[in-house]
């Protein structure tokens, strides 16, 4: 134990005091701005520049094809991610519906001799393929038509943030992964449908008819796999 004249005479003891104060001041600082550069979540990272990067992946949850009538919808079934191995581990972000079609497949009532043979008289009217996609309540729907040939389009529903790339600069780490993990959310039941509105072509006497359109689908999960680094920016010397 040091007295009061160990202090003012013994430089060892002198010595020893100053550390101690020294460790007393500088280790409660220390903790403190540490803990002002991270935020509630364990391990993450305060609020300063950050750079995202990151991969879309496609993994199928059905596929198929149908013959699909004038004016009716087609419900595809049976699409839950309990089919699909791993998808507990999966970033899903999104679902995504595809739609393949030929070209439009009219039929008319001319013959070689027939109004049908007038030039302008048997061309063919485009029919309309409509695709929705829904899961917890995020919705997407796409409309598309074959005209003269045949063609695709896709209907798509995500519930990230898909901004949420390259450089970012005023926010944490978590706040980040709030934007771009879905955290379970795309798992469970899903919903897709595919709709054909026909329309007939022909005229001034050639008349044709259209009762639907073959239509391929396929239904993917959209998974978002991602890297969030802090940024330093390099500049010339």
């Amino acid at each position: 134990m040091w007295t009061l004249d160990d202090l003012k005479n013994d430089r060892d003891t002198q010595i020893t005091a100053i550390c101690i104060g020294f460790f007393l001041i500088a280790f409660p600082l220390y903790f403190s701005v540490a803990a002002s550069g991270v935020d509630g979540s364990a391990g993450m990272g305060g609020v300063r520049d950050y750079e995202v990067s990151g991969e879309l992946t496609y993994v199928e949850l059905a596929s198929g094809g149908e013959y699909i009538a004038d004016g009716t919808t087609y419900n595809i079934e049976n699409l839950h991610t309990d089919a699909i191995d791993g998808a507990d581990d999966m970033n899903i972000v999104g679902v995504r519906l595809t739609m393949t079609y030929g070209e439009d497949d009219e039929s008319s009532n001319g013959g070689p001799f027939s109004p049908c043979s007038i030039p302008g008289n048997n061309n063919n009217q485009a029919d309309t393929i409509s695709g929705d996609t829904e899961h917890a309540g995020f919705t997407g729907s796409a409309s598309g038509q074959n005209g003269g040939q045949g063609g695709s389009h896709f209907a798509e529903a995500i519930w990230y943030n898909d901004s949420m790339m390259g450089v970012i600069s005023g926010l944490s780490e978590a706040e980040i992964v709030a934007q771009i993990d879905a955290m379970g959310a795309g798992l469970g039941p899903y919903n897709a449908s595919v709709s054909v509105a026909a329309e007939t072509g022909g005229g001034g006497g050639c008349q044709h008819t259209d009762e639907g359109e073959d239509v391929s689908y396929t239904v993917e999960l959209i998974v978002f796999d991602y890297a969030i680094a802090p940024y330093i920016e390099i500049t010339d010397v």
